[in-house]
């Protein structure tokens, strides 16, 4: 990963338009300015608009389309793929809504889906629907592109990476020639790395997807999630699944997502780099085992996430020896909450092995670091290690 990279100098509006990842998340998604009008328009509050005459125009029924969604599905677009044209971005009402109007707006009764088998814990919930509906699932780990081994004659291979909670990283490019080749359509889950760490639409993808409940909006306070895709035919194939389901957010949590954005870049470098820093300072630790970072040098998947990432996130995952001392640490930490979901602005960490949905030891923590001062959660890190040992 380039310092250009690093300082968001990459991608871009056009000529003379700047292309730096601050400016671009503060300014996504803003109408024209208009003369006393608010630079960000509050929400709409919205079931039905002014329709006489013929329904032609942009808004007519709240299931279908809101102001407040318009700008914040710019505002996503213009992060997801910058510079670029025909990228549609459509808004859920969560992550796992997104995820599903993929799956199952483009798979029909004897498709094949390759998922990852290391994914996140209410995939297997979804492949247990996918195959009610007579759709067969594959599954196979996300390191070392194991996915391309069951390839072959699946209709959507869906990528996460980095992995939810392992972090293993796989080859966008590669997955994605391969599976094209094939006559797959690919989709990636971005949750994790966010627009700003990761492109998968720029690394040949045909659906970015993703909860916006996380480090996208970065405060705990907002269900939502995203789709952004390439391809109009596929994408109107989930906008009417949208439709039917009526998966769709409330104005003002659309509304709050798009405020959260502008301070997208500020938060997500500030949180990237003491994570580096935590994860440096728990390497040192001989009773952490197992422990995950894409941004440490010597990480399993540090080389191919440097090709692929522009920013390596803000999860860090390790495992102590039992249950018993991974409860202890977690309820000695002072500026680390006890809580699900990552990528808030406050540091939290769980034992992920209580939910009982991912293959991980007993003593799997996963950690979502925070804006605090790096100082100070490093000290308060070390201190429960020190006060929990056994």
């Amino acid at each position: 990963m380039t310092d250009s990279v690093m300082n968001g100098e990459h991608g871009g509006h056009g000529p003379g338009m700047p292309t730096g990842d601050g400016t671009r998340a503060v300014r996504a998604g803003l109408p024209e300015p208009v003369k006393h009008e608010p630079t960000l328009p509050g929400p709409v509050f919205a079931a039905h608009f002014h329709l006489p005459g013929e329904p032609t125009g942009p808004y007519t029924y709240g299931r279908d389309e809101n102001p407040t969604w318009t700008h914040l599905e710019r505002a996503i677009g213009e992060l997801e793929s910058p510079g670029r044209e025909g990228v549609e971005t459509l808004v859920f009402a969560s992550g796992m809504a997104a995820i599903s109007s993929v799956l199952f707006s483009q798979l029909r009764a004897g498709d094949v889906v390759v998922l990852p088998g290391d994914g996140y814990q209410v995939l297997p919930l979804v492949r247990a629907q996918l195959e009610a509906y007579g759709i067969e699932v594959r599954t196979a780990p996300t390191g070392g592109d194991a996915q391309l081994d069951v390839l072959d004659g699946a209709k959507l291979l869906w990528i996460e990476t980095p992995s939810n909670p392992g972090l293993d990283v796989c080859d966008v490019r590669r997955l994605v020639e391969a599976a094209h080749t094939r006559g797959a359509l690919v989709a990636v889950d971005n949750t994790l790395a966010t627009p700003l760490g990761q492109r998968p639409l720029e690394l040949g993808a045909d659906f970015s997807v993703a909860s916006g409940t996380k480090q996208l909006t970065g405060h705990g306070d907002v269900l939502l999630g995203y789709v952004a895709g390439r391809d109009a035919e596929a994408m109107t194939a989930v906008r009417r699944w949208r439709k039917i389901v009526g998966a769709i957010p409330g104005p003002m949590e659309a509304w709050l997502a798009h405020r959260s954005i502008a301070t997208l870049q500020l938060r997500v470098d500030r949180q990237n780099a003491t994570a580096l820093r935590v994860a440096t300072a728990l390497r040192a630790r001989p009773e952490i085992t197992g422990l995950r970072y894409p941004g440490l040098p010597d990480d399993p998947s540090h080389k191919i996430a440097s090709q692929q990432m522009l920013r390596y996130g803000c999860v860090v995952s390790f495992t102590l020896a039992t249950r018993a001392r991974a409860d202890r640490f977690l309820d000695a930490l002072r500026l680390v909450e006890g809580a699900t979901s990552f990528g808030g602005v406050r540091s939290t960490a769980e034992r992920r092995g209580r939910w009982g949905g991912d293959a991980v030891p007993e003593g799997f923590v996963r950690l979502s670091v925070g804006a605090e001062d790096p100082e100070d959660l490093v000290a308060d890190l070390l201190r429960a290690l020190d006060e929990t040992a056994d």
